[in-house]
């Protein structure tokens, strides 16, 4: 056996297995089901009043948390978060906190606990307070909300929800989340339960080199074009932008110019989103094994000149629905070290070039003579790097990848 061909004959043995384990044991995943419904000017009322006393919920807590911290010294844990609640319910100025669901608004409070609890195991910034100006959202349990015969009832509403249900529901939810969008757009997120399709075994494995000029290109030399949507609607956000800038603070031409600025924003997301879920869906449906870099976007956007190209193409999204989808169809994602050189090895025989600037698109090694596409060798080398991570274990990082890689 050639030592090129032990890594993915590795692979292979240990792509059957997790394949195997994750059919013959049994375990309800939870995923949420998006749909946009049509409230009645009533449920409006309501929900405007249910995102408001949300909100206010928050900020008053989250104030009272920081300050109990800057003046004492004094870490307000959940448990008094909560009975502050109850002290602002108990309030004669505030009474219109109890026209609402107290579900809601507890919920509000878990989820600042969860905030903090990220903040301080490092994993995001201190919470910020809400605004009125961008998405709404309010969260329900199963005592606020009833779900029978197909119809969705809130707490404090007689009419069921105008749901544009786009298919059926699993299972009755567990939990949902109605929001509005800067747009103005109504939706609900039902958390159901539900059973993972795991899709048949493929011998098939790739490795994806995420670009801008093309969106990505795989190890099998496919290319996936970059739409480019902002560059599409940019003169139209540009002219909407520029009449938003001429109203008149306060007044509702400003109101009205500001949704048609959220409406075109909408659409960007939308088109972007759609595009993302078909080819991660595809890629997903394909490969047993997907090689894939392990980017840090974040950092990529402090460069001012490709920030606005690199949020657009949705690097971190796409490798995201890559990573679920492939959990529930029982793929296997294989991230490989974010300084691995894939760009600058020869795939053919692992020597490294010492610069490979952008600009270069094509590329001949001069150790071994091979001329190489840029992205399409990059690709191949994430592959290579990938499966031997997967078989063996190895951490790909720097020089070390050079070993790896050299023994093809």
């Amino acid at each position: 056996m050639s030592a090129s061909a032990a890594p993915v004959l590795a692979a292979s043995f240990v792509v059957v297995a997790i394949y195997w384990c994750t059919v013959y044991i049994y375990s309800m995943a939870k995923r949420a089901y998006k749909f946009r419904f049509y409230p009645t000017p009533e449920q409006e009322v309501l929900l405007a009043r249910t995102f408001g006393c949300v909100r206010f919920v928050y900020n008053a807590v989250l104030r009272y948390r920081t300050d109990a911290f800057h003046e004492r010294q004094e870490r307000i844990g959940y448990a008094a978060a909560s009975a502050k609640l109850t002290a602002l319910k108990k309030d004669p100025d505030l009474a219109f906190l109890n026209e609402v669901s107290c579900v809601p608004l507890q919920q509000s409070l878990r989820h600042q606990q969860t905030a903090f609890k990220n903040f301080f195991e490092g994993r995001a910034r201190y919470p910020r307070f809400k605004s009125k100006r961008y998405r709404q959202s309010a969260e329900f349990t199963r005592s606020a909300f009833k779900y029978r015969d197909g119809q969705l009832f809130l707490a404090k509403s007689k009419e069921p929800l105008a749901v544009r249900w786009s298919r059926a529901l699993p299972c009755e939810p567990t939990t949902i989340t109605v929001s509005r969008d800067s747009a103005g757009r109504y939706f609900v997120s039902c958390l159901c339960e539900f059973d993972p399709r795991v899709l048949p075994v493929t011998p098939k494995m790739t490795g994806i080199d995420l670009g801008l000029k093309d969106l990505f290109v795989t190890s099998d030399g496919l290319r996936i074009g970059n739409p480019r949507h902002t560059a599409k609607y940019a003169a139209k956000l540009a002219k909407a932008q520029r009449r938003l800038s001429r109203k008149k603070l306060g007044s509702r031409n400003r109101a009205k110019a500001r949704q048609k600025v959220a409406r075109i924003h909408a659409k960007l997301s939308d088109c972007r989103m759609d595009n993302l879920h078909k080819l991660s869906r595809k890629i997903v449906n394909e490969n047993q094994v997907i090689c894939v870099e392990s980017l840090k976007v974040k950092n990529m956007l402090r460069n001012r000149s490709l920030a606005k190209s690199i949020s657009d193409a949705g690097w971190g999204e796409f490798v995201r629905q890559l990573e679920y989808k492939a959990d529930w169809a029982g793929r296997q994602v294989v991230a490989i070290d974010p300084w691995y050189p894939s760009s600058k090895l020869c795939s053919g025989c692992g020597f490294v070039m010492e610069a490979m600037p952008l600009t270069i698109r094509h590329w001949t090694c001069p150790d071994c003579a091979t001329e190489h596409d840029r992205d399409i060798n990059a690709a191949i080398n994430i592959k290579a790097a990938g499966l031997a991570v997967l078989a063996l274990g190895e951490s790909v990082s720097g020089m070390e990848s050079v070993s790896v890689s050299s023994s093809r």
